[in-house]
């Protein structure tokens, strides 16, 4: 394989089987939308989704969930009459090809028709990462069998769903010219309004006719011509997006847009597009050099975090789903903060500001969630969307028809704390001042206060207790003092009196300001420091070993070995033989490793190995969470295990590529993708970032011979260079 191939993800055959996973796998997007990989003539049974950042829209028992925009794909092909299709006549040859470098999906088709005429078809599109507002297609035609008479219908579909729920209004459509057409709609619940500008254009080809096809809800331009033997035709359709969120005249804004992409034309579009593209790579690529595999899988991670990133938009975040498929609704987690944003951090800090900033912009949803439980300060959502209020479903409809109550919105909340974490790790990679002052400081300080009032005091035991939560570990729900909580909280207490200090010598008015706005009283404070020191962390320092919660280390213990092979979840394979996961210790994913991740530093090799030999056997890796396999390969990192960190690593980059979980259909998985650059970059180079500038301990793969990536530090570029052995 050469390395140009490694950034390629191809597709050589067409398996409608695989008709929802590969329309994941071929997302593409620009950071203000992201399309699935459905095929601009339509299949049987496809999901083609437009997701755009902030066009929300109500749904049941989810509050809300990104709504499917209209459909700016479709682009028919006829030929002699006769329709293109995958599902019918016969494919002679098929290609598609995602370019990772240059953000572009082609495909190449020979195909048949029912009545014998053969044509070669090539498609490309792309999202423009020059310009967000723009997309464009390219269709080229060749009879190869005789002359044809050619037909295309380049349209606009308002008529989407989200698995069966619409949520797009139709309310206007016209045509000033028959290649020009637009489209005006609305999301039903929300009134967020989007405008589609489209134009057709067939290049070099006399004799062309335009009609404009006047269907509500389905304008269509369509050129027709007639090609002889071995002709090429070549078609291009430019097409303008803008909502309500981005100006008062989402209309206007899409058609003046429009005049200007079909001025500058498809090439150009293209080349600047590319060249966007470039300037990406070249802070963000990561290459692994030695092997193939896992260089284009860590790179198809990166694309699809820098397709979903708001490069100009502070208001949105980026869902565990990305903008790539219905799952979870486009809700924003807590994989944001702790799996995705770190690469943003050290690799484009400009986005990591805008994810942060949805964070400081969805305070006063906190509040609001704070107070509905009879809490102080900020408390953030599990699930949260535009407001920051808690979106989380309290219900869940089980197949047997039953009510299944959802309790990770209630008292999951080491997201709290995670966002914390988040904002301190940006703080000390950037060295954004500004950031902290102004908005990072109230984020840690507003939240921190609502641990003050969250947290329980046992008199008896003297120490604070934080009873009846989830950990990250979701397979054990009503836990008392998870370890991963409880030292979170600690971290975060302690971080809060760090960026007191720091306002009282740098920016002293902002602290005074916080202070009294925030009402952090002395009284208020000695809480916080007393919490911080007396809070229970269950921690062995004699064997270095921590217990997940109370009680954990009492559960069944059950071997993963005895149910081996296996093609489902533990959890599930435990109920259907009558066994309660919560009763065990198998875990869904190790809270205990992912804090001795996301604290290395307080914790020494002996305490890394003893968690390590007790919770990575008891953890299911495979069917899992997506989330375990990346952070176990950080570890295994730390420990000197290399090749066993390879393997997570690798298990890792078959969850969206292979669909080795099963559920890529519904979306890429977000909080993996940016794992894998977490496990590469802090984990086999070994990056570290301190006080006094950064340093790497690397520990490669033995077959790996180089690995190099970008980042920044405090605003300075950085290459580095890992060879193996040196």
């Amino acid at each position: 394989m050469t390395i140009s191939e490694n950034w390629l993800i191809r597709e050589t055959a067409f398996d409608p089987e695989r008709l929802h996973h590969k329309e994941t796998v071929f997302t593409i997007g620009n950071g203000y939308l992201g399309t699935r990989g459905a095929f601009e003539e339509g299949y049987p049974g496809a999901t083609p989704a437009t997701l755009i950042h902030g066009v929300w829209d109500d749904a049941p028992l989810f509050f809300t969930e990104l709504a499917n925009a209209p459909d700016w794909l479709p682009f028919v092909l006829t030929v002699d009459g006769e329709r293109f299709g995958l599902d019918r006549g016969e494919v002679l040859c098929y290609e598609r090809v995602l370019d990772m470098r240059a953000g572009t999906l082609r495909r190449e088709v020979r195909w048949r028709s029912p009545a014998g005429r053969e044509v070669d078809v090539s498609i490309e599109r792309f999202a423009s990462l020059a310009d967000e507002h723009v997309l464009a297609i390219r269709y080229r035609v060749t009879p190869l069998n005789g002359p044809a008479k050619i037909e295309l219908r380049a349209g606009l579909d308002a008529y989407t769903d989200n698995w069966g729920l619409r949520h797009i209004e139709w309310l206007a459509q016209g045509s000033s010219d028959p290649q020009y057409l637009w489209m005006h709609s609305r999301t039903l619940k929300t009134n967020i309004e989007l405008a589609y500008a489209a134009h057709l254009a067939v290049d070099d080809i006399s004799g062309v006719e335009y009609h404009f096809w006047d269907a509500d809800g389905r304008p269509t331009s369509v050129a027709h011509f007639t090609l002889s033997q071995g002709q090429t035709a070549t078609a291009a359709k430019l097409i303008t997006i803008y909502t309500s969120r981005d100006t008062d005249d989402p209309l206007a804004a899409a058609q003046a847009k429009l005049e200007r992409a079909v001025e500058a034309g498809y090439a150009r579009l293209r080349e600047a597009h590319i060249a966007a593209w470039a300037d990406e790579w070249a802070q963000c690529n990561v290459t692994i050099e030695g092997d193939d595999a896992a260089d284009r899988a860590l790179r198809y991670s990166l694309f699809q975090l820098l397709i979903a990133a708001p490069r100009h938009d502070d208001r949105v975040s980026i869902g565990a789903k990305t903008l790539s498929g219905f799952g979870y609704r486009g809700h924003v987690f807590w994989d944001t903060e702790v799996f995705i944003l770190p690469f943003f951090t050290y690799t484009r800090p400009e986005i990591a500001r805008n994810l942060l900033l949805y964070r400081y912009h969805t305070l006063p949803g906190a509040h609001q969630n704070a107070g509905a439980e009879g809490y102080e300060g900020a408390y953030y959502a599990w699930e949260s969307a535009e407001t920051g209020v808690e979106t989380t479903p309290k219900w869940w409809p089980h197949p047997d028809g039953s009510l299944v109550r959802i309790w990770t919105g209630d008292i999951e909340l080491h997201i709290i704390s995670d966002i914390a974490y988040a904002v301190d790790q940006y703080w000390r990679v950037t060295g954004d001042d500004d950031f902290m002052r102004d908005y990072g400081a109230e984020i840690i300080l507003d939240t921190a206060a609502f641990w003050g009032s969250r947290v329980e005091y046992n008199a008896e035991a003297d120490r604070y207790e934080v009873t009846d939560v989830i950990g990250p570990d979701e397979w054990h729900d009503h836990v008392d003092n998870s370890v991963y909580t409880n030292r979170m909280i600690q971290y975060h207490l302690g971080l809060a009196f760090e960026v007191l200090d720091w306002l009282d010598e740098h920016a002293p008015e902002k602290g005074a300001e916080l202070r009294r706005r925030l009402d952090l009283s002395h009284e208020r404070l000695a809480r916080w420091r007393d919490i911080e020191a007396k809070i229970k962390i269950n921690y062995d320092p004699e064997t270095g070993l921590m217990e997940q919660f109370d009680g954990y280390f009492d559960l069944r213990d059950v071997d993963i070995a005895d149910y081996e092979p296996r093609t489902q979840a533990m959890d599930t394979l435990l109920r259907e033989s009558g066994i309660d996961p919560n009763d065990t210790q198998l875990l869904k994913q190790p809270d205990v490793i992912m804090l001795l991740c996301l604290l290395a530093d307080a914790y020494d090799d002996r305490a890394r190995r003893a968690n390590w030999d007790y919770y990575a056997p008891r953890t299911d890796h495979r069917y899992g969470s997506s989330l375990g396999p990346t952070f176990h390969a950080i570890l295994a990192c730390r420990l000197g295990m290399p090749e066993v960190a390879y393997e997570h690593f690798m298990h890792a980059a078959g969850a969206d590529l292979e669909d080795s979980r099963g559920n890529a259909a519904e979306g890429i998985h977000g909080a993996s993708c940016g794992g894998m650059w977490q496990a590469a970059v802090l984990g086999f180079a070994g990056l570290r970032v301190t006080p006094d500038g950064y340093r790497v301990e690397p520990h490669l793969p033995r077959h790996w011979k180089r690995l190099c990536f970008a980042f920044r530090h405090r605003g300075q570029p950085v290459e580095a260079v890992v060879e193996n052995n040196k």
